[in-house]
């Protein structure tokens, strides 16, 4: 990011505007590690709740912050009630963790018979796909957040995806494992298994290292029947995958859609926030504002930074060393001015770079973020930022 001319202030990202939207379904939060995105979607989805919308959060980082921070003792694949929730208004909290491996189970056993589905899950080839496979968490995601959105119990999913190049897999992945998983491939599978150990050493040496990471689970005498066996109990269930996962990305680029950026006032966070921010625009996803995590704030009343430096200093200067301590307090106070002039200038070259996205700054607090009254503290911040 250039730093150019000094910008304009951006515009005000209002985020109670966004979630009294009915209009809005999906709100899915973004960002580089380290910048509080987990809280950020966490205190969303409850602000949500308690201004009268059904939501459900759901957690794509397996870190358990999120399960903390609502008095959650865990969080898995099944959406559970957050309790202490004010209802007041008629909404509701859920929040869950998406375990990886169960939902690829869920969409064998959702999309086959039950004694099929029993074949594959006990496939060691299926078991490699299902657990290790590049991008199947991301893909998996994508099936879990089309399956919470063609459910009636919400109507507002917010998504809390990894850190940022990882949330780029979260709308790569379709494609990418819709394209291991698509028919020419498991036609080649197929005929693979069905010809025998010529035709293998012909597809591996031709360039099979496409689904190496995979197969190694698996390597030895019984892989050719373990293929075998896998792509016969499939048979067509895969047809689907791709167009479930086309149909959630197209989700995702519609109106009821909106994508927030989170990061904090450092070069590296705001860097990734830019580089999403220019992925999104140029695959049409709605962006609605960056949330500028952890600002220090700085008091308009006051001395300045090197009034209070010049004053410390009179003062320790004194022989009688009865000021120390009024010193530390105006060598503290000028420490924060700077840090907040700093992130004051880090912003700017942000909104340099990107005019058109407004920001909410979230400052500071004195401690982290561990529990309901946490998070209302930072959806209250939302308004004032």
């Amino acid at each position: 990011m250039n730093p150019g001319p000094r910008a304009a202030k951006p515009a005000h990202f209002d985020v109670d505007r966004l979630i009294d939207d009915r209009r809005i379904r999906i709100v899915v939060t973004c960002g580089s590690g380290g910048v509080g995105k987990t809280t950020t979607a966490a205190a969303i989805a409850l602000r949500a709740a308690e201004r009268g919308r059904r939501a459900v959060v759901l957690t794509i980082d397996p870190a358990r912050r999120l399960a903390q921070s609502m008095g959650l003792s865990e969080l898995d694949n099944t959406p559970r009630a957050v309790k202490g929730v004010d209802a007041a208004a008629g909404g509701s909290l859920d929040a869950m963790m998406l375990d990886m491996k169960r939902t690829f189970d869920e969409v064998v056993e959702d999309h086959t018979t039950p004694d099929r589905a029993k074949q594959i899950l006990a496939n060691p080839f299926y078991q490699a796909l299902s657990s290790s496979f590049a991008g199947t968490q991301e893909y998996m995601a994508m099936e879990k957040l089309g399956q919470l959105r063609a459910r009636s119990d919400w109507d507002l999913i917010v998504v809390d995806t990894p850190p940022a190049r990882s949330a780029l897999d979260f709308l790569d992945a379709p494609e990418r494992l819709g394209s291991f998983l698509d028919g020419r491939l498991i036609r080649l599978l197929g005929g693979t298994a069905r010809a025998g150990g010529r035709t293998y050493l012909k597809v591996l040496h031709a360039g099979f290292n496409v689904v190496t990471s995979a197969l190694t689970k698996v390597l030895g005498g019984e892989l050719l029947r373990d293929v075998s066996t896998f792509v016969n109990a499939l048979d067509t269930m895969f047809g689907g995958f791709r167009e479930r996962a086309e149909q959630t990305y197209a989700l995702l680029k519609r109106p009821e859609t909106a994508f927030i950026v989170v990061a904090a006032p450092e070069h590296d966070a705001l860097r990734e926030a830019s580089y999403f921010v220019d992925r999104l625009g140029r695959d049409a996803m709605p962006l609605a504002g960056l949330v500028l995590n952890r600002v220090h704030a700085s008091s308009a009343a006051g001395i300045g930074a090197e009034q209070a430096v010049a004053a410390a200093e009179r003062l320790e200067s004194d022989e009688g060393g009865s000021h120390a301590l009024t010193a530390a307090l105006l060598r503290l106070h000028a420490d924060r001015l700077k840090l907040a002039a700093r992130d004051e200038r880090i912003g700017e070259r942000f909104s340099g770079s990107h005019p058109e996205v407004p920001v909410t700054r979230i400052p500071a607090l004195a401690g982290d973020v561990h529990d309901l009254d946490g998070l209302r503290q930072i959806g209250a911040l939302f308004d004032a930022g």
